[in-house]
């Protein structure tokens, strides 16, 4: 069940993702302006801007998988300065994310999961998949989402939710 909840979504999200930072570059050729705008853009001064919170969307699904299942995670320098850099972000992400198989979830809704910010404190995995995870990752992709729709970029829900197994 974590597994299909946690991997397979992400996997699917950070796919729409990128085909979403296509058409952010699209937009941007069309318009004649430096994509560079919109990676910089924000909704509100006190947000991250658009670079941070694909950061962020990538950090949440890895360090999620990695936590979960027990593994190290990769590390990433959130360097990234340009949509091509974005886009390989997101896709190493991805190829981490498809290393992890159901069984390496074993155990892991009773695993006590912790991390830096929360100063010692626990949550067990089933917590903290519900409670922190999913609702983390969809608020800075939903975040980058908006940035993009508010800037002009030329998507819709179609594009965010990506294809459905419609029978």
């Amino acid at each position: 069940m974590i597994y299909d909840t946690v991997n397979a979504q992400f996997v699917k999200m950070l796919q729409n993702l990128t085909k979403i930072l296509d058409k952010a570059a699209a937009y941007s050729e069309t318009k004649k302006f430096d994509a560079e705008v919109l990676l910089r853009s924000r909704l509100f001064p006190d947000q991250f801007e658009l670079t941070r919170q694909i950061q962020i969307v990538c950090d949440t699904a890895k360090l999620a998988s990695s936590r979960l299942a027990a593994k190290e995670a990769p590390v990433h320098a959130d360097n990234e300065k340009s949509i091509p850099e974005l886009k390989t972000r997101i896709e190493s992400v991805i190829s981490y994310l498809n290393t992890f198989r159901p069984e390496d979830y074993a155990g892991a809704e009773q695993r006590r999961i912790t991390q830096t910010r929360w100063q010692g404190k626990t949550m067990s995995g089933h917590e903290y998949v519900n409670q922190h995870a999913i609702p983390n990752f969809y608020f800075h992709l939903t975040t980058a989402y908006a940035i993009l729709r508010h800037n002009g970029v030329e998507i819709g829900k179609g594009d965010y939710l990506g294809p459905l197994p419609l029978v």
